[in-house]
């Protein structure tokens, strides 16, 4: 279990901003190694609970900086509260390598379907499952690590679990290289990473329109200021001079870059945002709370434009303690001083906001780590063409979740076919384009403004058309595949 935990945690290393991404097709070896030479299923189960415990630990141990630092909560007692949520975590790993250990016994499957069919799908089935399950946590899915290798060809058929679920396959198969069956498992990986290196060349979307000119606003504005009455307007005054600085297509600043709801705004204040958007023909895009009654208020973002009414998305996938308090919670959220604690849930699905020949489809912040969720959107008739992502990151410092929150962002546009924007506070403020390819970015933790064009896309991936659906498939039919291999050897026995 203690092999497993550090090969768990070792795998933040295949993430950015380390991007060894071999890293983690030899943690994962590791554990199906460990959860082979386990004496029972129980044992099995055991390190599995232990990699994943590990991997959680270490993926997202930043949530200390914003449980402490900016919810108040002594940093031993954060330290906890990360612990018991890697605790939580780990347990889908444990109930995939328990199942996968006991399948093996009761079948009596030879090592080639253990290793290349039942511990790859029930691996992928676990990470699907934490990124739904009690609303889900999807962050540092092991797909993510691979934007940057072959297997990033199969984001737009297979998304980021079908990813996951290659990576489980070469894993399995490097266990194998001892094995009678070595050539089998060398062509198998052969042709896994062959196929990812040509599907990098196969374009599944194709431009639409003109490009628009696009300016996302940085602000940098500290969180100690940021909600501290002495200090708001000096916020709010920054974000109006900075948007209507210069005229663009499209100008975007960040999640609650406005951090009052427009009640509470001095009067004229979003007066003179659409003043500018009719005078320099600009769409603006102002991320903001909105209240529609004392009780019910949303994370959202408003847009302007230089004609027609004015456009809201809200935020529809809340972020658990920080934006919505779970069951039988409050007493920790109680605990922290993070405003803005209990939310309204945006619809699933949103119209996309236009801007000139694109329609542009925000989510904010979190949201981004559910491609299924934007795959959804594009698929029901938004008719999106660009993605936008206004994200506050300030919450969690000078930390790994600001490169691995962009790793995210690229992953996406590989699923989708479509460039994003990203404006952000602290970093990382992006052009993304269809491919994943960082176009232009600004310096982090600094204020800035990234004025750049970008040219929107249309046409649908498979990914879009079948989402996550795909890859449940594969797993089904790969442990369906394993009882019939288990049917033929038993009676060939």
């Amino acid at each position: 279990m203690i092999i497993a935990a550090l090969a768990g945690a070792a795998s933040i290393f295949s993430f950015a901003p380390f991007g060894w991404w071999p890293v983690q097709l030899l943690t994962l070896a590791i554990l199906f190694y460990q959860v082979l030479r386990a004496d029972s299923v129980k044992a099995g189960a055991l390190v599995g609970w232990a990699f994943g415990f590990g991997w959680c630990l270490a993926g997202v141990h930043w949530l200390t900086i914003a449980i402490s630092r900016f919810g108040g909560l002594p940093l031993p007692l954060a330290w906890i509260a990360i612990a018991l949520l890697a605790v939580y975590m780990g347990g889908h790993c444990a109930a995939a390598m328990g199942l996968a250990g006991w399948l093996r016994k009761k079948w009596a499957l030879p090592l080639p379907a253990a290793n290349l069919l039942v511990f790859p799908a029930l691996w992928a089935v676990s990470e699907w499952t934490r990124g739904w399950l009690f609303t889900g946590f999807p962050w540092a899915a092991s797909g993510y690590a691979h934007n940057v290798s072959p297997l990033g060809g199969y984001a737009p058929v297979l998304g980021v679990y079908g990813i996951g679920w290659l990576v489980a396959v070469t894993a399995g198969a490097l266990l194998l290289l001892m094995h009678r069956s070595r050539w089998t498992a060398l062509g198998l990986i052969a042709a896994v990473w062959a196929g990812g290196f040509a599907l990098q060349y196969v374009t599944w979307t194709q431009p639409v329109g003109g490009a628009i000119s696009v300016r996302l606003i940085q602000g940098n504005i500290p969180l100690a200021q940021k909600f501290d009455p002495n200090h708001v307007h000096a916020t709010l005054r920054h974000y109006q001079q900075a948007v209507t600085a210069e005229a663009a297509d499209l100008i975007a600043i960040p999640e609650t870059g406005i951090p009052l709801f427009p009640q509470q705004l001095p009067p004229g204040y979003l007066d003179s945002f659409g003043s500018f958007a009719r005078k320099s023909g600009s769409a603006i895009v102002l991320g903001m709370p909105m209240a529609d009654s004392p009780t019910r208020y949303a994370n959202s973002v408003m847009g302007l434009a230089p004609t027609g009414k004015p456009y809201r998305y809200d935020k529809h996938h809340l972020v658990p303690f920080g934006e919505f308090i779970p069951p039988g919670f409050r007493w920790f959220t109680d605990m922290m001083s993070i405003p803005l604690g209990d939310q309204t849930r945006g619809d699933v699905l949103q119209p996309a906001f236009a801007v000139k020949d694109q329609r542009v489809l925000p989510n904010i912040c979190y949201e981004n780590n559910f491609g299924e969720e934007i795959a959804e959107q594009l698929n029901d008739g938004s008719q999106a063409t660009i993605l936008l992502n206004v994200s506050e990151l300030a919450w969690y410092g000078e930390s790994v979740a600001i490169p691995q929150h962009l790793q995210i962002s690229q992953m996406r546009t590989m699923e989708t076919g479509r460039p994003m924007l990203a404006a952000t506070n602290s970093g990382a403020t992006v052009v993304i384009d269809s491919h994943g390819i960082v176009q232009a970015s600004l310096p982090w933790y600094q204020p800035g403004v990234l004025a750049a064009r970008v040219q929107g896309m249309t046409g649908k991936t498979p990914y879009i058309h079948l989402q996550n659906r795909a890859i449940l498939l594969l797993a089904a039919l790969a442990i369906l595949a394993a009882w019939l291999w288990s049917r033929k050897a038993a009676r060939a026995a």
